[in-house]
């Protein structure tokens, strides 16, 4: 079961070592912000997340919807935070 689900993954979002390297260079480039270390822990796990997605779109099937989707609901996460601020 483990092994279809890999494959599925592997067919929608590339080779996982090309989509893992796109995504912590992604993740090692943000770290190098000014403002990186002031953001809080849910900010910066919704950076991570962002590039994790943003990594499957360039690495895989842009046009699968529901990464896109992934990529608004983490920001909206931080927006709703910022919101109540």
């Amino acid at each position: 079961m483990i092994d279809d689900t890999l494959v599925t993954r592997g067919t929608r979002y590339g080779e996982y070592i090309d989509l893992a390297t796109i995504s912590q260079g992604m993740k090692d480039i943000l770290t190098t912000g000014a403002s990186y270390q002031l953001c809080d822990a849910d900010m910066r796990e919704s950076l991570a997340m962002i590039c994790q997605k943003m990594a499957r779109i360039v690495n895989g099937d842009p046009f699968y919807r529901d990464s896109w989707h992934d990529i608004v609901g983490y920001a909206r996460l931080i927006d709703t935070k910022l919101e109540k601020l």
